[in-house]
């Protein structure tokens, strides 16, 4: 990271901390991507490097990715991109102290993102710290009330000790922004390889079982957030169900499902305290879908692999997973 005479005292307590590479899977990126290169730019902690495994070659637009002498661009094939993997692939290239992972679409709210999420780490516990998502009210005020549930106002440090209190959300932690202290993220031994989704609550889980802890840095923000249709929501949420199946028994033990009703009431409560009662159909529908999605998920080696490919979000990634099942026989 470069230095700066100017910074204040306590931004050079955080430099010293170590430095910082950035890796950003992308797959036909937008404006988006353009934005969040802008401002990665900008922080007050510069990021050392930037590296982006790019998914096809051939959607690669981003001009402003080639403007940058410190972002080195891979591409792979979709046969070839794996959540935890492509990741993974990213890490090996760098041997910065801490690695920030974060999505093509999640754009920093201000120029203070990297500075508040390399600060948790002043706390020698904290294995990763995980930033705050906004949504747009005005776009859709259902979506941004999730992400305000998901990712309240107040900073949390998690540990084992939490899991009777906060249950699965003790191994919450988003991929979209989030950063790792490398040496812990090696010790073990890297994202979940062939994991259809939730590669980071696998690592955070792992870490937490270690004795250290998660911290979400509820200062640290950046704007994400999608409207989802029924369909859509189904197909995410049976991933989800699918890859804490494949996770284990942590995940199995711990259940999901109570989050889930939790969020339902809640945001129908919300819903109608705040005068937007029309909306509480809306939010009955789509948990429906997230609900249906997932017990199948649940299930889904029970399933006709044709069913399956419909099913999920990530129809490609059955392909290879099939075909290793193959080789292994």
């Amino acid at each position: 990271m470069e230095g700066n005479v100017s910074q204040s005292p306590a931004i050079d307590e955080i430099v010293a901390l170590g430095t910082v590479d950035v890796v950003i899977p992308t797959y036909q990126p937008d404006e988006k991507l353009e934005q969040l290169l802008v401002r990665l730019h900008k922080q007050t902690v510069k990021p050392r490097h930037i590296y982006i495994i790019n998914t096809e070659e051939n959607f690669f637009r981003s001009e402003e990715a080639k403007k940058y002498e410190d972002i080195t661009i891979t591409h792979i094939s979709k046969y070839e991109f794996d959540h935890g993997g492509t990741r993974n692939q990213g890490a090996s290239m760098s041997d910065a102290d801490f690695i920030l992972f974060i999505t093509q679409d999640a754009v920093p709210k201000n120029k203070h993102l990297v500075e508040k999420l390399l600060g948790a780490f002043q706390d020698e516990q904290v294995a990763a710290a995980y930033a705050r998502q906004l949504g747009d009210a005005k776009k859709d005020y259902m979506e941004h009330y999730t992400r305000v549930f998901n990712y309240p106002p107040e900073s949390r440090k998690k540990t084992i000790e939490d899991l009777n209190e906060l249950g699965i959300k003790t191994f919450f932690c988003s991929n979209v922004c989030a950063m790792y202290r490398r040496s812990l993220f090696e010790d073990a031994g890297g994202f979940a390889c062939h994991a259809i989704f939730n590669e980071d609550m696998m690592m955070a889980a792992e870490l937490v079982q270690g004795g250290y802890a998660i911290y979400y840095a509820a200062d640290a923000k950046v704007t994400h957030w999608h409207s989802y249709t029924g369909l859509q929501q189904l197909k995410r949420n049976f991933d989800v169900a699918v890859s804490q199946q494949q996770a284990g028994e942590l995940f199995t033990k711990v259940k999901s499902e109570k989050e889930g009703i939790r969020l339902v009431v809640r945001t129908c409560g919300h819903m109608l305290k705040h005068g937007k009662f029309y909306l509480i159909p809306k939010v009955i529908w789509i948990s429906g879908f997230k609900f249906i999605g997932f017990q199948l998920g649940k299930r889904y080696r029970k399933l006709p692999k044709s069913w399956i490919r419909k099913l999920s979000l990530n129809p490609d990634f059955w392909t290879s997973y099939w075909d290793r099942q193959m080789a292994a026989l």
